[in-house]
C-alpha cells in the first residue's frame, strides 16, 4: 500500500470516476444533509408520543448507537477477511483512513453509504416498531452524527479544554500507538468496559498496509 506523500496525494478507490468522487465528502455537504436529514426524520414521528418518551425512545437509540460505533469498528472495519473481493472492500470503508488519516475529504462517512445505510435501519426499525421505532432511529442517527463530527474534528481541527483533548488525545492513540484497541471516537468508555484502551505505545503500521498497492491522485 503506498502511504501518501509530501504533496498528500489521494488514494484512489475505485477506477469508476464517479464511483470515485462519491467516496468524498467536504465537511459542508455533510452538515447540509443532515441539518435537513435529522429534522425530517423528528417531524416524521412529531406527535406520535408524549415528549417525554420520545426523549427516552431517542436516548435508547443514542445508546444503541454507541454500541454499534464499538462493535462496527472493532469487528468489521479492522477485520482480515482472507477472500480478496473482502480485503478490498473493508479497505474502501476504512483501512483507506489509516493509510491517509488526515484526508479532509475521506474522514466523513460519504452520502452513498451513510444515506442508504440509515434508511435500511430506519425502514426496519418502523417495521418492528412503529413510530416508536422512528424515535428510536432519530437518537441512533443523532449519536451516527455526532460521532462523525467528532472524528473529522479528531483530524481537522484543534480540540481545546480536558474533554476535546482526552478524546482527541484517545482516538489518535488509535491511529498512531496501536489501531487494535482505542475504538469508540465519541464512546472511549466502551474501551474501559471491554479492556480495549490504549494508553500509551510508540508509532506502529497500520494493519491495512498489509494490502496491496493503489494508485493516488492529487488531493483537492
Amino acid at each position: 500500500m503506498k502511504s501518501p506523500t509530501a504533496d498528500e496525494k489521494r488514494l484512489i478507490l475505485f477506477d469508476n470516476p464517479l464511483l470515485e468522487k462519491a467516496t468524498v465528502t467536504s465537511i459542508d455537504s455533510f452538515a447540509t444533509i443532515w441539518a435537513i436529514a435529522l429534522p425530517l426524520v423528528a417531524f416524521s414521528a412529531w406527535g406520535t408520543v408524549s415528549l417525554i418518551a420520545a426523549l427516552g425512545l431517542s436516548l435508547c437509540g443514542l445508546l444503541a448507537w454507541s454500541l454499534f460505533e464499538y462493535f462496527a469498528h472493532r469487528h468489521l472495519f479492522h477485520w482480515d477477511p482472507q477472500w480478496p473481493f473482502a480485503r478490498r472492500i473493508v479497505f474502501a470503508i476504512h483501512g483507506n483512513h489509516h493509510i491517509q488519516p488526515t484526508d479532509h475529504l475521506r474522514n466523513l462517512m460519504p452520502p452513498i453509504v451513510s444515506m442508504p445505510v440509515g434508511g435500511l435501519i430506519w425502514a426496519m426499525s418502523y417495521a418492528v416498531a412503529g413510530d416508536i421505532g422512528t424515535w428510536l432511529f432519530f437518537g441512533f442517527i443523532v449519536g451516527y452524527v455526532a460521532y462523525d463530527l467528532v472524528h473529522y474534528a479528531c483530524h481537522q481541527w484543534p480540540m481545546r479544554g480536558p474533554i476535546g483533548k482526552s478524546v482527541k488525545r484517545h482516538h489518535m492513540r488509535h491511529h498512531f500507538a496501536a489501531d487494535h484497541g482505542n475504538f469508540g471516537v465519541t464512546t472511549p468508555f466502551w474501551d474501559k468496559i471491554f479492556s480495549t484502551q490504549i494508553t500509551g505505545g510508540g508509532r506502529q503500521a497500520s494493519t491495512a498496509a498489509n494490502l496491496r498497492e493503489y494508485p493516488v491522485h492529487p488531493a483537492e
